[in-house]
């Protein structure tokens, strides 16, 4: 009988073999991605210390307001502008993209552009 990993299971494993490669600093946080089947997530955050610098979903009523649907290319790249604009706000120009084993297409790459295009350098 085959046994089959499942996809969760594969993800994380590339998640981790990507968070071995880098990790974020004071200078150059970490723009971390999640993608579930409903939303989208997006943080930044500084691993020296372990805190979250900046965050934005599509589960936040300001965010939400402004979609039709929270789980599609239209979310995604909306989240990466407010993403972008808050990071802005608090100073933070450049990350390191972190795109949590995800494959950069799609929902991730939307989300990458529109956050460079916001301003965010990566």
């Amino acid at each position: 009988m085959v046994s089959k990993v499942s996809r969760k299971e594969v993800r994380v494993k590339k998640h981790m073999r990507i968070r071995n490669r880098f990790s974020g600093t004071a200078e150059r946080p970490r723009l971390a991605v999640f993608r579930s089947n409903n939303h989208m997530y997006a943080q930044i955050i500084d691993d020296t210390v372990g805190n979250t610098l900046v965050a934005a979903s599509t589960l936040e009523k300001e965010v939400k307001a402004e979609l039709t649907k929270t789980n599609n290319v239209d979310a995604a790249a909306y989240l990466g502008t407010v993403i972008g604009k808050r990071a802005l706000e608090k100073g933070i120009t450049k990350v390191v993209f972190d795109r949590g084993g995800f494959i950069y297409h799609g929902k991730i790459a939307a989300l990458a552009e529109a956050a460079r295009e916001a301003g965010l350098e990566f």
